[in-house]
């Protein structure tokens, strides 16, 4: 347990039954369709300094010291400090900021065991836990056109939950060699949790990146961190232009004057940019 609030320390830097995997199942449909029917989901880590000169991957190194309480040989209390590493990834709501998922690998200094974790919202059936299962590029494309796949090809990865907050709720399971060596070799990590209502909910993760971020250097945190700041702000500045959209919207239908839709924060941004040069 002294691991899962350490675990949680370092996520806050980044933020932070069975249930069958069905390839091209409607579960991995709706987390399509739900994603294409907003704005895109902004991946934290790629704007961390490393992810962002790759220009590919929004898979992430965080490291960070941290003090373990142990027992010596007389049964006193001693603290141990010792490094934690979390590979990981996240995808956010880019009008909210909410983490929609994450998962990351924990990596603890002298420890030969390493943990796969996923957050998903709350909200989910925590009896039933979590399933994952790693795709190949093939079965990735597939699944992502709601095609069939052979499901007897999958491997499922059951993961059980160990913490929630109120970002969300973590589900991790013992991460071996192989499922490593998946990650590693896979296109996309699909997640599956059951909802309050008994429903399948997919959350697909690419896995672009994955290999050469957990193999690599872990980023500056605070670089990280101030990087993931100015995403946040962007987000925060979006949801002010959301609210002001919606004021001019009921304005408009008090007065009947139609009211043009508000330019993307990037558009804004361009043109502002734009003007300066001119000056």
């Amino acid at each position: 347990m002294k691991t899962i609030g350490i675990t949680t320390r370092i996520a806050a830097i980044a933020a932070m039954a069975a249930v069958g995997i069905a390839a091209g199942s409607p579960a991995f449909a709706q987390a399509q369709k739900k994603d294409a029917a907003k704005p895109a989901a902004a991946p934290a880590a790629a704007a961390a300094p490393a992810a962002a000169a790759a220009n590919k991957s929004a898979w992430v190194k965080l490291c960070e010291k941290a003090a373990f309480n142990k027992k010596d040989k007389d049964g006193k209390d001693i603290k141990d400090e010792k490094n934690i590493c979390l590979t990981h990834h996240e995808r956010l709501d880019g009008n909210t900021g909410m983490v929609l998922v994450s998962a990351a690998i924990r990596q603890v200094e002298g420890s030969d065991k390493q943990h796969l974790m996923i957050m998903v919202p709350i909200g989910m059936a925590i009896p039933a836990g979590v399933r994952a299962a790693v795709y190949s590029k093939d079965q990735w494309d597939k699944a992502s056109k709601n095609e069939k796949i052979d499901e007897k090809a999958l491997k499922p990865i059951e993961l059980k939950y160990s913490l929630c907050h109120p970002a969300g709720c973590t589900a991790e399971v013992e991460a071996s060699a192989d499922i490593i060596t998946q990650l590693k070799g896979g296109a996309g990590l699909m997640v599956l949790a059951m909802n309050a209502a008994a429903q399948p909910i997919g959350f697909p993760v690419p896995l672009d990146g994955f290999g050469e971020a957990f193999s690599g250097k872990p980023v500056d945190n605070a670089e990280y961190a101030k990087a993931r700041g100015q995403l946040m702000g962007q987000i925060k500045q979006r949801q002010a232009e959301l609210v002001e959209q919606y004021k001019k919207e009921q304005s408009a239908k008090e007065t009947g004057v139609p009211v043009p839709p508000a330019p993307p924060a990037a558009a804004v941004k361009n043109a502002k940019d734009k003007a300066s040069e001119k000056k």
